[in-house]
């Protein structure tokens, strides 16, 4: 093994596959705000809009009792309905980079 194998960028090892069901047009920010909490929580979201605010209706209306999201980077984040205050989703955004992002 030689001593730049292990950090060679173009490795698959550093390639992130999109999760099942993810936004084909890009992020989506989404904001819940928590009962009895100081702080919103806010994260992006591979998720299109229209299944985001799915999930957030099967939470209210009691199917589920939990609001379930997965985060760009496929974490899980778990509200439990009856706390939720409110629920932002934003618009679908690009990740843009270079010196067009500034």
């Amino acid at each position: 093994m030689r001593a730049g194998d292990r950090y060679r960028i173009g490795s698959k090892r550093h390639r992130r596959e999109s999760p099942v069901g993810a936004c084909p047009e890009g992020f989506v920010e989404v904001k819940i705000g928590v009962q009895h909490a100081n702080r919103e929580l806010v994260l992006e979201s591979e998720q299109s809009p229209d299944e985001v605010q799915e999930l957030v209706a099967a939470a209210l209306t009691g199917k589920s009792g939990l609001l379930e999201l997965t985060d760009e980077k496929g974490r899980k984040v778990l509200v439990p309905a009856d706390r939720l205050a409110y629920v932002e989703i934003g618009e679908v955004s690009t990740r843009k980079v270079g010196f067009g992002a500034i």
